[in-house]
């Protein structure tokens, strides 16, 4: 390759991961905003409700990615129990992250999020069968001890520790959630299809559990129920354009942002600021997950 075409190329490269970097900034941003409209709803609306137009309203949105793939055609699939799979998991995972934005700090709850990757190792270990070493697992180890000082259960009220263990059931099935994502794209399955059936599916199972206690909303709750679905819609395009853009490896760390973006949202609009254990358990969970990040680097570059 001539040198012109060398620097054009890596020009090209490094624009690439600029926009990879930015996109995954301006997701987590988005993402911290759809929380802010859960938390804004004050429990006004049935959390069955909130899954259910989250699920509808984000389907326009989503809608140009099954044109862009060929069509209705391009929602054909070889797996549908995978789907149905991804689909319990999925809202077993939203509807547990929405609670505990209702009752939570939304730093909290987006730092005991962060121990998805923590289930994840674990489980791969029996689902995958993949091999955690003592790093990895010393690390997932800390993640929890991090945990332990957020929830800090001796002494707590039930009342108290139950959203941190809907939270942290949330993470388990969001854990569930790409492990199915995987074995269904490992089985061929396309990113279109697992996206628009989640959304059909979570659309139609939470409809039906909506219908008991239905609550019509206000026109505020409207409103930040259309936000919900808009908004987390975008950042799930853009968290989509920027692993295309970029490299797993460069894009994943700065999904931790999103930590930062719900710490200033929280201390603005409702005065809400982690206590030291709080904050201590935080970076404790953030380093555990960068740490184990970095060593699947690792492991890559050897094998």
């Amino acid at each position: 390759m001539s040198p012109s075409l060398q620097n054009t190329s890596l020009t090209a490269t490094r624009a690439s991961r600029r926009r990879a970097i930015l996109f995954i900034l301006m997701a987590a941003l988005l993402f911290a905003l759809a929380a802010c409209c859960v938390k804004a709803l004050e429990g006004g609306v049935p959390l069955a409700q909130v899954v259910l137009f989250r699920s509808l309203f984000a389907l326009p949105v989503l809608l140009p990615l099954l044109k862009q793939a060929g069509g209705w055609p391009a929602l054909r699939t070889s797996n549908p129990m995978g789907h149905v799979w991804r689909t319990l998991f999925g809202l077993v995972g939203m509807g547990g992250a929405f609670y505990g934005y209702a009752t939570m700090p939304l730093a909290t709850v987006t730092a005991l999020g962060f121990t998805m990757p923590l289930f994840l190792t674990l489980l791969a270990v029996p689902l995958l069968g993949e091999r955690v070493g003592w790093r990895r697992g010393t690390a997932v180890v800390v993640g929890f001890a991090g945990v332990l000082l957020m929830v800090r259960p001796t002494g707590a009220e039930a009342a108290e520790i139950l959203p941190s263990l809907t939270v942290l059931v949330a993470a388990l099935a969001w854990a569930m959630s790409m492990i199915t994502i995987r074995r269904m794209g490992e089985a061929g399955e396309s990113g279109v299809s697992i996206v628009l059936w989640f959304a059909i599916g979570s659309s139609l199972v939470s409809v039906l559990l909506s219908l008991p206690g239905w609550v019509w909303p206000n026109a505020w709750q409207w409103l930040l129920l259309l936000g919900i679905g808009i908004i987390s819609a975008g950042a799930q395009l853009l968290m989509t354009d920027a692993y295309r853009s970029g490299e797993p490896t460069l894009v994943a760390p700065f999904e931790y942002s999103g930590i930062i973006w719900t710490t200033l949202l929280g201390a603005v609009i409702w005065a809400e600021a982690p206590d030291g254990w709080d904050g201590l358990g935080i970076l404790i969970l953030v380093g555990s997950g960068l740490y184990i990040w970095w060593r699947e680097v690792q492991l890559g570059l050897k094998r």
